[in-house]
């Protein structure tokens, strides 16, 4: 593994373990609220509550993270053949949910198609489809080439490309990925977004959701699977809020695919606020098997752990 070009310091550590911890912890807050429509303001959920799963426990946004995670720390650059058996050998655990596409994708990789004829195929048979899946999961490759943005920018495009091709959601997972990145490094939310805003070649519908996000009401968010509508989620979470627990609050309880947009703006929040903003009543509630039914479980300092070392942090 290369050595990261920039020193590290403790603030950038803390927020690095943040985004790691984030995004699961998000995942999680989010799961019992999934498919289910906004809970008024007056209503919001703050603590992790039973759902289709144990309260506490992260989904396929996160396991489909943990596995690029590992393909990236045995693989730099990026071996998306790698990745792509790593998430079939997931697929084969009977994990408790997976995306329509996503599972289409793995259904013909299974059948002994290469991914990139796999996905070609399935984005033909629905050309329009851009669903967020890859979004949910690319927070790993911001840890990794924190400090490198070419890198940065070909392997968040190569993670979509295993499983979602279509061009919003290869840019939105270098947008959110250019943006944890400036996060690390200290911008403010609105300057990373605006730095990333200025960095990243953006087509012109997802453009606008990004301009437009803050200066939505709550009520015009519709937080479905699509990447567009996940991204406006979060960003809205992250630039209308002062704190990682109340960016994610206000996202996780718009419903929908809660746990997704949780896991976007945790992995945001996290690296904009650092780990110790993170409720200490959360971090303790994570708890997830990984590989799914394993029986080895992940708790918050295994994802602070994972951090460190995508970081290039000797463990």
């Amino acid at each position: 593994m290369s050595a990261p070009q920039t020193p590290l310091d403790s603030t950038l550590l803390d927020r690095a373990r943040g985004c790691a911890v984030g995004a699961a912890i998000g995942d999680a807050l989010g799961m019992p609220l999934e498919a289910r429509p906004p809970r008024p303001p007056h209503n919001l959920l703050h603590e992790m509550v039973d759902g289709r799963l144990p309260a506490g426990s992260f989904t396929d946004d996160t396991e489909m993270a943990l596995a690029l995670a590992e393909s990236l720390l045995a693989h730099r650059p990026l071996d998306p053949a790698d990745l792509a058996r790593r998430f079939v050998a997931w697929a084969d655990t009977g994990p408790d949910d997976i995306g329509v596409h996503t599972y289409r994708v793995l259904a013909r990789l299974k059948r002994g198609e290469s991914w990139d004829t796999a996905v070609e195929a399935v984005q033909r048979a629905n050309p329009e489809s851009a669903p967020n899946g890859s979004l949910m999961r690319c927070w790993p490759v911001a840890l990794a080439y924190w400090s490198e943005p070419e890198a940065l920018l070909r392997d968040s495009v190569l993670q979509s490309r295993v499983t979602h091709v279509h061009a919003d959601c290869l840019a939105a997972c270098v947008f959110a990925n250019t943006l944890i990145a400036a996060l690390l490094r200290g911008s403010s939310p609105a300057e990373g977004v605006s730095e990333a805003l200025a960095t990243v070649s953006l087509p012109d519908g997802l453009r606008a959701v990004v301009e437009g996000a803050a200066q939505l009401r709550r009520e015009q968010l519709r937080n479905s699977g699509w990447v567009h509508h996940t991204l406006e989620s979060a960003l809205w979470g992250l630039l209308t809020t002062d704190s990682f627990e109340e960016a994610l609050v206000q996202v996780v309880n718009l419903g929908g695919d809660a746990d997704s947009a949780g896991a976007v703006v945790g992995a945001l929040a996290g690296a904009a606020y650092g780990l110790e903003a993170i409720p200490t009543c959360w971090r303790a509630a994570l708890r997830g098997a990984w590989p799914p039914r394993s029986g080895t479980f992940w708790t918050a300092n295994d994802f602070a752990t994972l951090a460190d070392r995508l970081l290039g942090v000797e463990i």
